[in-house]
């Protein structure tokens, strides 16, 4: 009994000293599992197949690219709602390029990295040098990304450049994963190349925020600005790179989303920036700032992910269903990120 006691007061006491970024990172690792494992127990069999979640991520390997940006951007108290017309300009551009220009994949991908570095140039001079609002910044930048994509191209059209619809198409096969069909044929499971596109985008930024000093900036610009420059950080060059970063991720996401949908659209991308803030909250990033984690970010992907796939199997299609659902989860997480800052005042309040 005494043993029992003990541990149980033992993982109280690690709990309690869990920081706010493991601690938001946990809970959404939890409800994650939670909800996929529900999906399986009342949903029927199809959320078994190794192929259903390889989908997720096929389908969502550019929002988590550009959800890890605005993770960056958020941890140092900004934000950032124009990724969604970067995504949708770097598509529009790219498909042009490719098919009426005579262009290649390379020439498409710089074109890609060239769009996000010039936005990421201008609005992270605007809210770091300028001190303008985050928020007012990428406003303009979003409605500037919109009209230009409409500017390049209105109508809508497939690729069919050879090279690119060749890239387009390839699959990388799972060993050891995969599931029988209706017909008792064996089909491997894959993915598609955006989804290791966003998986090393993922590493990268992790390795970037636990083990650098940017990282470390990072939060602390965050957590609190003068205390940052007490520590001799640098904030506006700090914010700069966030934005920089953040602008940049949203160009390879676009990229990325191009070669997913493989068309050109001025309506491409649509809402991109809200899922992308949604994810990187449900993930335990704090609009407050200086509370963040990119695996968080990944994982709070997947959640939005899965919920929308439990909500279409129940026959639920309807748009608004889908709105409904996701506002909920943002609901109970900013209702447990507001939980956890309680529990630090009364921390520091002791």
């Amino acid at each position: 009994m005494a043993n029992k006691t003990s541990a149980g007061s033992s993982l109280g006491a690690k709990f309690k000293n869990m920081t706010d970024t493991n601690l938001l990172l946990t809970i959404t690792i939890v409800v994650f599992f939670v909800m996929y494992i529900g999906a399986i127990v009342f949903q029927g069999k199809g959320f078994l197949k190794p192929q259903t979640f390889m989908n997720i991520l096929n389908a969502n390997a550019a929002l988590i690219i550009t959800a890890c940006g605005m993770s960056l951007v958020m941890i140092t108290g900004g934000i950032d709602i124009s990724v969604g017309g970067v995504a949708a300009l770097v598509s529009m551009c790219c498909a042009v390029y490719l098919d009426f220009k005579g262009g290649n994949v390379f020439g498409a991908i710089l074109i890609a990295v060239g769009i996000g570095i010039a936005f990421g140039l201008v609005q992270g001079f605007l809210v770091a040098y300028l001190e303008i609002q985050p928020f007012i910044v990428s406003l303009a930048g979003m409605f500037f990304a919109r009209g230009m994509t409409t500017i390049v191209n209105t109508n809508p059209f497939n690729v069919e450049n050879e090279a690119f619809v060749a890239l387009k198409d390839t699959r990388i096969r799972i060993p050891g994963l995969g599931s029988v069909n209706k017909l008792g044929k064996y089909v491997p499971a894959y993915i598609e190349i955006g989804v290791v596109v966003a998986l090393l985008v993922v590493l990268i930024l992790f390795c970037l925020l636990r083990w650098t000093k940017m990282g470390r900036a990072f939060y602390a610009v965050g957590g609190n600005n003068q205390s940052a420059l007490m520590l001799g950080i640098n904030v506006k060059r700090t914010k700069f790179a966030s934005h920089m970063l953040c602008s940049f991720l949203a160009g390879i996401g676009g990229f990325v989303y191009f070669l997913h949908v493989g068309s050109g659209s001025a309506s491409h991308a649509s809402g991109m920036e809200m899922n992308a803030i949604a994810s990187s909250i449900i993930g335990g990033t704090m609009l407050t700032g200086g509370v963040g984690n990119i695996i968080g970010s990944f994982f709070g992907v997947l959640s939005l992910s899965t919920i929308q796939n439990i909500v279409s199997s129940a026959g639920l299609d309807e748009a608004w269903w889908t709105g409904i659902t996701v506002a909920a989860m943002l609901c109970l997480f900013l209702v447990i990120q507001s939980v956890i800052m309680a529990r630090k005042k009364r921390a520091l309040n002791k």
